[in-house]
């Protein structure tokens, strides 16, 4: 039958590549059965003659599995191509066989390893894309004889090394893209021996020097995009001018000085022209030739001298008809915005003016720009009205006038904006009423009218919006009457601010409705009556302040329930009553119940008196009672604490069960389905984890069962109960029971009981496994802050306020666990030990060999140094640094001498964005590597450096 269809080698070769293929979801291989003639295939094609495959191209079927080294018996391949699949594993040495190769393509997948080096033997190679992988090592020599290779793409790697000079030998090469991987050095000389070079791209590298002389002669260059790198020195006068087809030009986020080169108001062929995130200075030169420009981005620069003439450049670009992103914030531009800046193509979508020195009115002529969906002109000195001719940008997504001196009304004409969902005019001198049309603006997610002079009530179609999603900020302004009831309408809302106005009336119950509050701020108003019984359903509340108003009764103590509540504040104040003592409560730098006549009780930091009650006989005797049925207790356990003293794990066994309701060896049987391996969730240093349902909880539990086989487990039991058991806090895996008994072959089984965290560890989200479907997505910025923030509590809470400090001496990503809110919560203290205060000796049975976990314990313990608060803050840094850069400690490019603590510390300040994850970082324009564009920049706010900045220097300085 293989003769009948055609060569038996190519045929097995296919089956076997079928084989290997461990999901097909779109079913594209079943037509890969013997009923078929294998060159009529899916995705294969055979040559006419003698019926062999010579294509395969199976690009973007989410096919998942290995790449079989039997594809290497397919000699009249001419044409590989995998993209935009999940192939992992290594890529099979046995592709080097395929001498007739001229095209191999397998971008956008999971391979892992180096890159093969025995491709010398593909000589007749043409196109090699390798991009979007796992790759590691350097780039192999061996390529440098392939000198038929036109185009070579290993983009999104994380390769190593310098940019080889051996690529000079390319002298068919036209395109060469490395970005995005962790290239250092220098461009070498070598590479300007490519004179057909027309694309060159080495986009977020550790490139350093100044760009080299020789590639201004390279005539043929199309693209030159050398973003994010750490590129200095200054740009020659004269470039442009030896460049004559250049179209693209990208050297964003560097470190490049001086002018910008006058050579490119000849530059005519220019389509991109970004300099962003540099430190260029000076005036900006005529561009009135780069007719065929649709992208100029200046962004974060020091141009301009805040003169009248620094805008003068604005004026030919109205020639400009393919304009459509002009970016010139955050420099030194002065002057006042011209009128003529009306006269820029109505393709322009996006203008960002923020950031400088510009004064005067907003000219009414920039109500031509209808096309415009941002129009960022924050943190100048506009002055006079906002012109209602606004109301033209029928396409407006992002309206941004914060930080100027704008005054009069705000525009009625602003409700016509119905695809805004951004609005910010904060910070302004804006006077009269809110206008009740911005009620029209359904898409509205931020309205940001804080520090103005507005006043009246609120119109009740604010509350209308039910897309107000990030936040309502109404702060320092004179607004008056009540906050009407309908504000129950934003039942998606994070953030309401209306601090700081006249409100009165009582604050409504419907607050309660809205169950995504995460900040209520209602400080400096009015506000009368006591804090609404409805606050209890707003699970997710993190900061409430309700200081400086009329409020009465008492503190409900149901907020002392609210676990995400980290801040509390309702000083000068009318109330009464008993503060609480749980919760945020127990926080006295979160809390703020100062100036209120009748407050008692509380944690003994707020200074309180005493809240006295009045008794009876009854109470008394209950009091009594308790006492003496107390002590009888205590005489009792005390009784059996020294009966069990000879055997040291029965008394601890009947210890922990005083604390916990013990739960039998059957019950987690039955809860695990006899620990059955899809219950598996997790694998420890001293036994596994089950996921199980028991029907004395609520929801599902996490069962850690020991291994007692290995060393150290039943130490690691002692040692977990004695930590868990008294200590009790929101960031702190909570213990429910143990259980300490025989399974069913009759050995000793020991397990604890956690509650179920369903977002699993930390370390699935920072370095999700591509083998396994539906991982987690990516964590935002706020994210990891809020959970470093969460870890951070935890240890506090650990080292400072437990009765006998607790060092963990474990911490690292796979023991911070994640619910369904993404609280953090630490886990695992099978290493935890008890530091030694008056009158207690250390817990000796938790010495467990080694002290933590390599690359997150400090070096110290690995040398028998005793455990310590500060090796916990070691390991804390570290987790900051590894959340931040998305690199594990113990990553392979930090061999020899290097390490994850100096690769940040000599990264920072001036290369922040080459270490910072990519996931994390928020940029307008995503580069799209199966394209000819290189990096489009990005326009990052100053506020997020300042930020991660911050955080660095803390986790540096643990």
């Amino acid at each position: 039958m293989g003769l009948a269809f055609g060569n038996q080698t190519d045929h097995s070769a296919l089956l076997k590549f079928k084989e290997s293929i461990s999901n097909d979801p779109n079913g594209v291989l079943d037509s890969w059965n013997r009923s078929i003639h294998f060159c009529n295939w899916h995705g294969i094609t055979c040559s006419l003659k003698h019926q062999r495959v010579t294509e395969m191209n199976i690009l973007g079927h989410d096919l998942r599995g290995s790449l079989s080294p039997y594809v290497g018996n397919l000699s009249f391949l001419r044409s590989l191509n995998l993209g935009n699949n999940h192939f992992f594993e290594k890529i099979p040495q046995e592709l080097g066989r395929l001498f007739r190769l001229q095209q191999l393509s397998l971008p956008n997948n999971s391979f892992i390893g180096e890159i093969p080096t025995n491709l010398t033997n593909l000589y007749n190679l043409k196109g090699l894309d390798l991009g979007g992988n796992h790759l590691i090592g350097k780039i192999p020599i061996e390529i440098g004889s392939l000198w038929k290779l036109q185009t070579l793409k290993i983009v999104e790697n994380n390769l190593t090394g310098a940019v080889p000079p051996f690529l000079g030998n390319l002298s068919s090469l036209t395109t060469f893209y490395v970005g995005y991987n962790n290239i250092e050095g220098v461009i070498p000389h070598e590479v300007c021996r490519l004179k057909n070079l027309t694309k060159l791209s080495v986009v977020a590298n550790k490139l350093s020097g100044t760009l080299s002389s020789c590639v201004y002669n390279m005539s043929f260059l199309t693209i030159i995009s050398a973003a994010m790198n750490n590129f200095n020195g200054s740009l020659r006068s004269n470039m442009f001018h030896t460049l004559p087809s250049l179209q693209y030009f990208a050297i964003s986020m560097n470190q490049i000085s001086g002018l910008i080169p006058t050579s490119v108001a000849n530059a005519s062929t220019l389509t991109l022209f970004d300099i962003s995130r540099n430190h260029f200075f000076g005036q900006v030169p005529s561009l009135g030739k780069l007719q065929n420009l649709y992208w100029l981005d200046l962004y974060l620069n020091n141009l301009g001298d805040n003169s009248t003439k620094d805008l003068e450049f604005l004026k030919p670009l109205t020639n400009f008809s393919k304009l459509s992103t002009l970016g010139i914030s955050f420099n030194n531009f002065g002057g006042s915005l011209p009128s003529y800046v009306g006269n820029l193509t109505t393709q322009l979508s996006r203008l960002y003016l923020g950031g400088n020195q510009i004064f005067g009115q907003i000219p009414l002529e920039i109500g031509n720009l209808i096309n415009l969906i941002l129009l960022t002109m924050e943190s100048n000195h506009f002055e006079g009205k906002i012109p209602s001719i606004i109301g033209k940008f029928q396409k407006i997504q992002v309206l941004d006038l914060r930080g100027n001196r704008l005054s009069g009304e705000i525009p009625a004409s602003i409700g016509n904006l119905s695809q805004m969902y951004h609005l910010g005019l904060g910070k302004n001198m804006l006077e009269g009423n809110i206008p009740s049309n911005i009620g029209k603006c359904k898409s509205l997610q931020m309205l940001y009218l804080s520090e103005n002079n507005l006043t009246g009530v609120i119109p009740s179609e604010v509350f209308s919006l039910s897309s107000l999603t990030v936040g309502l900020f109404l702060s320092q302004n004179l607004l008056r009457g009540k906050l009407p009831d309908e504000v129950g309408h934003l039942q998606n809302i994070e953030q309401i601010d209306v601090s700081e106005n006249h409100l009165t009336g009582e604050i409504p119950g419907t607050l309660g409705e809205c169950i995504s509050l995460e900040y209520i701020i209602l400080t400096g108003n009015s506000f009368n009556g006591s804090i609404p019984s409805s606050f209890a359903s707003l699970k997710g509340l993190r900061y409430l302040d309700l200081s400086r108003n009329r409020l009465s009764g008492s503190i409900p103590k149901f907020l002392q329930n609210i676990s995400f509540l980290e801040y509390f504040n309702v000083s000068f104040n009318m109330l009464e009553g008993e503060v609480p003592s749980e919760g945020v409560f127990r926080n006295s730098s979160a809390l703020g119940v100062t100036q209120n006549k009748n407050l008692c009780g509380g944690i003994l930091e707020l200074h309180l008196p005493p809240c006295h009650t009045k008794h009876n006989n009854f109470k008394e005797i209950v009091v009594i009672v308790s006492g003496i049925s107390f002590l009888l207790i205590m005489i009792f356990i005390i009784t059996i604490y020294w009966m069990r003293r000879i055997d040291k794990t029965k008394k601890f066994d009947s210890q922990i069960n005083d604390q916990m309701v013990p739960i039998s060896y059957k019950n987690l049987h039955n809860a695990t389905n006899g620990f059955s391996t899809s219950n598996l969730i997790g694998l420890g240093n001293f036994g596994s984890v089950y996921k199980g349902k028991l029907e004395s909880v609520d929801g599902f539990v996490a069962i850690k069962v020991l291994n007692l086989n290995k060393t150290g487990a039943q130490k690691s039991f002692i040692a977990e109960c004695t930590a868990l058991k008294n200590i009790r806090h929101r960031n702190l895996v909570k213990i429910l029971t143990c259980c300490s008994s025989i399974d069913y072959k009759g050995n000793e089984f020991k397990a604890l009981i956690f509650e179920y965290m369903s977002n699993g560890n930390l370390e699935s989200w920072l370095h999700p496994t591509t083998e396994i479907p539906d991982q987690p997505k990516s964590l935002t910025l706020e994210q990891r802050l809020n959970i470093i923030i969460d870890v951070a509590s935890a240890f506090c809470y650990l080292h400072y306020e437990c009765e006998q400090p607790v060092v963990h001496c474990d911490l690292k990503p796979a023991n911070v666990l994640l619910n369904d809110s993404l609280l953090a919560r630490v886990s695992d203290f099978g290493l935890a030990r008890l530091l030694p205060s008056v009158g207690i000796s250390l817990m000796q049975s938790s010495t467990i060999g080694i002290k933590g976990t390599v690359g997150y314990a400090p070096l110290e313990y690995g040398m028998g140094s005793e455990v310590s608060i500060e090796g916990d803050m070691y390991s804390f840094g570290i987790l900051i640094l590894e959340m931040l850069t998305g690199r594990r400690p113990t990553d392979e490019m930090f061999k020899d001498y290097h390490n994850l603590h100096n690769y940040v510390k000599h990264s920072i300040p001036n290369h922040l964005f080459h270490i910072v994850d990519q996931s994390i970082l928020d940029l307008p324009i995503e580069l799209d590597h199966n394209t000819d564009n290189g990096n489009l920049g990005g326009i990052i706010h100053p506020n997020l450096e300042k930020c991660l900045l911050a955080i660095f220097s803390i986790a540096l300085s643990c």
